[in-house]
């Protein structure tokens, strides 16, 4: 599995659904090879202001006050999605 910008699971879906390989491209330093799986990674919350907001969260509110935002940093892609991994090595 992999954790990468949001989309990147949405891409690797419609790579597969159409049948195109997806390969993800990262530096050999990012692989945790103690994690088992995707599942164990702690995805980081970027704060819901930056959804709510203009401007990143520096301008007006745009949204209903009192809604529930969930804003991860990031996806996690599942392996089975996943054609290879190409590192610098």
């Amino acid at each position: 599995d992999t954790a990468n910008k949001i989309g990147t699971y949405s891409i690797a879906l419609s790579a597969s659904f159409h049948g195109i390989p997806f390969y993800v491209a990262a530096p050999s330093t990012s692989i945790d090879l103690s994690l088992s799986s995707g599942q164990q990674i702690v995805i980081e919350e970027r704060i819901p202001k930056e959804l709510t907001h203009a401007r990143g969260g520096q301008g007006e509110q745009v949204t209903v006050s009192g809604i529930s935002v969930w804003n991860p940093a990031f996806d996690v892609t599942p392996a089975s999605l996943i054609t290879g991994i190409i590192t610098e090595k």
